[in-house]
């Protein structure tokens, strides 16, 4: 394989030129190939789609899982659907205060994989002892499930073929019922530009069931086209809106480094292009 082309249409796609293929394999779920490029280092594809790559991850897993927890405020509880590679999770435990991490990943040879060739993703976050790892179907898990969690955090393929039920109505209503009360659940949600009606669709779901919804942003190379969304759902509207100042207080006593998430950016987010809010009736 000279190189891995990841095809949006007929009419646009990306390459990457693959210096050495580590894996490759058939699982369960997923056509799983992981290989090593000159500019991103090893990257992770499932079925023809980029996942994710060593050198780009952290903008990616850190506005993911930093926005909903430093918006919380106190969250203790937190649930991630996906995230299986363990970037999320690694996020996530750099937060004292939460107690608990439940992952509910459907295909475990993912994690398997991600911990032997993307070690740097994980980082020793599987062996926390406030980690839990459920491998399961994530809409059903939730839907049985008597849990409930300050934050959900659903990083997910895109939504097609598993995925695809990780952002319809009946997921978006499970995730509700368990969130306590003040909580947060923050999503994949495409790149905008590429997949508006991915956007589109998300917003009539989550206006369905939230007193607050919206969309915030950040620039991920891997993901072509531009910025890509995150989905954003509470009930209480404050979440949303907290000053910076208080963003950077908590996120002072996290004592946390990041290397894109900061408390302004954290702000800025929220601010949309004027397509996106045409497009979401805001």
């Amino acid at each position: 394989m000279s190189d891995f082309v990841e095809a949006f249409s007929s009419e646009y796609s990306q390459a990457f030129k693959v210096g050495e293929i580590l894996f490759e394999e058939q699982t369960g779920q997923h056509h799983l190939v992981i290989f090593h490029n000159a500019v991103f280092g090893r990257v992770m594809a499932l079925d023809g789609i980029i996942q994710t790559t060593e050198a780009d991850e952290f903008i990616y897993h850190e506005m993911l899982a930093h926005v909903p927890l430093l918006a919380h405020g106190n969250a203790a509880r937190v649930l991630i659907i996906g995230g299986g590679d363990g970037g999320i999770l690694r996020e996530v435990i750099r937060h004292a205060q939460v107690t608990s991490v439940t992952l509910v990943e459907i295909d475990q040879r993912v994690i398997d994989l991600s911990r032997r060739y993307l070690p740097h993703h994980s980082r020793g976050a599987f062996d926390d002892p406030r980690a839990r790892v459920v491998i399961d179907d994530g809409l059903g898990w939730v839907l049985q499930t008597t849990d409930t969690f300050d934050v959900i955090i659903c990083d997910s393929t895109d939504p097609i073929g598993p995925g695809e039920k990780l952002f319809q109505q009946d997921f978006y209503t499970a995730c509700k019922r368990r969130l306590a009360k003040g909580g947060i659940l923050a999503t994949q949600n495409g790149v905008p530009f590429l997949q508006l009606d991915e956007v589109q669709a998300t917003a009539r779901r989550l206006k369905r069931l939230f007193g607050d919804w919206h969309f915030y942003t950040a620039a991920v190379p891997t993901y072509i086209g531009g910025i890509m969304t995150f989905g954003w759902a509470s009930d209480d509207p404050a979440a949303r809106r907290v000053d910076t100042a208080t963003i950077q207080s908590r996120y002072e006593r996290a004592g946390i480094v990041t290397r894109y998430y900061t408390p302004e950016i954290h702000h800025a987010a929220f601010a949309l292009p004027k397509y996106i809010l045409t497009a979401i009736g805001k």
